[in-house]
């Protein structure tokens, strides 16, 4: 006879009723959040760890999560920021030189809840065509659940549209950032040289982002979501950055939008990733909607349509902007090859531009650090003239 089934020690509840049964691992207890899911092949722990992810639980859709473990320097923040996670199988146990930690225990001390032995291909498919849905995920080593009171938090959930989480996940005070990126056999070198002087707007930064700006030449001092132009001014920047964050882009922007309009006023190169983009395209006058189910993966082409080049891309990002609300003097720059969706803008008469994709997390692997580069291009043309 073949073995009997393992009592369920977890569950994910859609808000339409659907419940799903697995083996739970990590962090006990319940959460209430969007589900999305990831086509990447790696990066679990810089997935979880990026605030992007804020309100969301993560389906992957790579059955092997765990068999690299986890540590320290591939964190993106502090601590995870995503609510939970899904995978097909029960994680496996690291089998990586660098792995200083299991991905379960991980989970656990960081307080994340995670559930295994989904048919993650079904959940999928569901995501894609309904929409990502609101649920809630539950882990009890006992396998007692209240199914009607989880399907009650999921539909009680009040959803990503028209929540502000960059505030949730923005840094607390300044600081000044000078590691830059990962390197062998060193590491993650320290920048010693004077730079470009950027400010960049933590709305959820990536660690790697500012490690970006750094080697660019950056002296990079970061500045919590909610600074206005007078704060930023005041460090009298050679050029601005927004970064990436999550939740609802014209949520943000009630505090955002202003303050990089000003900024604008003063012509210093600007650039933005993601969150950062959009807000950028909101300052400008367009307008974001959100997607479906968004795009969220390590395999995401991406045309210029600027060079005809095709990068392959990072994407994480559930609102898009509408390129049919840019205004005049608003170029397109970059679009989606799976659908069509803004992935860039920039301005006509200045060095403004910004993309919705993710530059520093190099799957092509280096298709888009370029713009890095453009950015302080842009800064050391600004000296010179």
């Amino acid at each position: 006879m073949p073995a009997a089934m393992p009592r369920p020690t977890a569950c994910l509840t859609l808000a339409d009723g659907t419940v799903f049964y697995g083996q739970g691992f990590g962090a006990v207890g319940e959460t209430v959040a969007e589900l999305c899911f990831n086509t990447a092949m790696t990066g679990y722990q810089e997935i979880m760890t990026d605030p992007s992810y804020a309100g969301q639980v993560v389906t992957f859709t790579f059955p092997h999560v765990g068999n690299v473990g986890v540590n320290d320097e591939d964190d993106e923040t502090a601590e995870p920021v995503a609510e939970g996670m899904v995978v097909k199988w029960d994680p496996t146990e690291p089998s990586n030189w660098r792995a200083a930690e299991e991905l379960k225990t991980w989970l656990a001390r960081r307080g994340r809840i995670g559930i295994g032995g989904l048919d993650t291909r079904r959940l999928t498919r569901a995501i894609r065509q309904q929409g990502a849905p609101h649920v809630a995920i539950a882990h009890d080593p006992e396998g007692r659940f209240d199914i009607e009171k989880l399907v009650a938090k999921a539909r009680g959930w009040s959803g990503l549209v028209g929540l502000d989480l960059a505030k949730d996940v923005t840094c607390a005070q300044s600081y000044r950032w000078d590691e830059m990126r990962w390197a062998w056999p060193d590491g993650h070198a320290k920048r010693t040289e004077p730079g470009h002087r950027v400010v960049a707007i933590d709305y959820g930064a990536k660690r790697n982002i500012l490690r970006c700006l750094a080697s660019a030449g950056c002296d990079v001092t970061v500045l919590p979501a909610t600074a206005t132009a007078e704060d930023v001014l005041a460090l009298d920047p050679q050029g601005v950055f927004l970064s990436n964050g999550p939740g609802d882009p014209a949520a943000t922007g009630d505090y955002a939008v202003p303050m990089i309009r000003k900024v604008l006023e003063k012509d210093v190169p600007l650039f933005g990733i993601c969150l950062g983009h959009q807000m950028l395209a909101l300052a400008l006058g367009a307008k974001t909607v959100k997607m479906n189910h968004g795009h969220h993966g390590a395999n995401h082409p991406v045309k210029d349509l600027e060079t005809g080049k095709v990068e392959i891309t990072s994407m994480n990002h559930g609102f898009t902007v509408d390129s049919q609300t840019l205004p005049e003097g608003v170029k397109e720059t970059h679009v989606s090859l799976f659908d069509g969706s803004n992935c860039g803008i920039r301005m006509s008469d200045r060095p403004v531009f910004s993309v919705q994709y993710h530059p520093e997390a190099s799957p092509g692997p280096q298709d888009s650090y370029y713009l890095f580069e453009r950015f302080a291009d842009a800064m050391a043309e600004r000296k010179q003239a």
